[in-house]
């Protein structure tokens, strides 16, 4: 009995307008920019026409990624509600798929801008086996203080004991598949955003994951019991914005790229992945195929990275030694380098930097459920 299991941040998932860059030059987009605007009315106008047609392309290919997967349940981060996962999942992904994801989960995090962890689920699996949902826990309200993880690096930070550990949520999903509990994780950590205080992006904010990190082996290791959690079957999945290698790009253009593989000294998926609490499956791919974004602040600063990640628990993943995931990179945009050997077929109509399905990539895995 096999499942088809997949992750995906699908980049703004929403269903409302963002007014906020007719007085903030940082949140408004680059086309608009290039206009000039009198009144925010007009703003308000040209925004929306913008956001539509923009949001057209970019959800068919935000779909033809997911149906690349073939997964059987997708863990997907990004999702602005239920009503915009349904939207979606009937206008866009039900042309494609058919009758496929008809239970979706969500609920509300801590994320500024509203955007939520959220699961999409077939009722049975490509062999017919059921997919049953048995319960939801959302644990988006505990703070530092109450798991004793409040540290001088957070309060450097300026966060406070009291104040939230995740960014957005640890979503606790059980199911049975075929009359089997398997136990979901769904994660969003805290991304690395600009340079600060003498530090990049990464370092500066790398304080907040390892919280949440700490946080997610907390929870699995009171449900589960400290000695025995990595024996029971659950994976955590998701962004959790942070990687243990990168593939640094070198070079002027396309006919000159180098990659060369980094690794990190410091990760917080250290945390999870020490003791063999859990595996990082991707790492059974080639050093150099890992990645599931491209980042860059131009020529100086570019790699791509794994932030997506399926982590499976020590007992699955053994079950599972032979199963390695796939990658779905048809929907990266034209602009993203690619190492030598790794090309793909680009779905229709994505462009140079966009429309794209997502800036990150889905991550999908074939798993026995015994």
């Amino acid at each position: 009995m096999s499942l088809r299991l997949a992750t995906f941040n699908v980049e703004n998932l929403m269903n409302r307008f963002d007014f906020s860059g007719f007085r903030n030059q940082l949140n408004q987009d680059r086309t608009l920019a290039l206009f000039e605007i009198r009144s925010e009315a007009e703003y308000r106008a040209l925004e929306q026409a913008r956001a539509i047609a923009h949001s057209d392309d970019t959800r068919q290919l935000t779909a033809l990624a997911i149906a690349a997967t073939r997964a059987d349940i997708i863990c997907m981060q990004e999702v602005d509600n239920i009503e915009a996962l349904k939207a979606f999942e009937y206008g866009y992904l039900f042309k494609m798929v058919g009758q496929g994801y008809r239970q979706k989960y969500t609920t509300s995090g801590n994320d500024s801008r509203g955007i939520d962890v959220a699961l999409m689920m077939r009722d049975e699996t490509a062999h017919g086996q059921p997919i049953e949902f048995m319960r939801m826990t959302s644990h988006a309200h505990l703070t530092f203080g109450e798991l004793g993880l409040h540290t001088p690096e957070l309060a450097a930070l300026g966060q406070e004991p009291h104040e939230r550990i995740f960014r957005r949520d640890c979503l606790e999903i059980d199911l049975k598949i075929g009359g089997k509990p398997l136990t979901l994780y769904l994660v969003h950590f805290k991304s690395m955003g600009s340079p600060r205080n003498g530090l990049d992006g990464r370092q500066a904010t790398m304080p907040i994951r390892f919280a949440e990190a700490r946080a997610v082996r907390h929870i699995i290791e009171q449900r589960f019991g400290r000695e025995r959690a990595a024996d029971k079957r659950w994976a955590v999945c998701g962004d959790m914005n942070d990687y243990r290698q990168r593939v640094v790009i070198d070079g002027e253009g396309p006919s000159d790229y180098r990659f060369e593989v980094h690794d990190e000294p410091v990760s917080c998926l250290d945390v999870l992945l020490e003791d063999g609490f859990c595996e990082n499956v991707v790492e059974r791919r080639p050093e150099m195929d890992r990645w599931t974004l491209y980042h860059t602040r131009g020529p100086q600063e570019r790699h791509l990275c794994q932030l997506d990640y399926i982590l499976l628990s020590r007992s699955l993943a053994e079950e599972n030694a032979g199963a390695v995931p796939d990658i779905v990179r048809n929907g990266q945009p034209w602009r993203t380098p690619f190492p030598g050997g790794q090309d793909v077929d680009r779905f229709p109509r994505v462009g140079w930097d966009r429309p794209k399905a997502s800036d990150h990539c889905p991550v999908a895995v074939t798993l026995d459920i015994v």
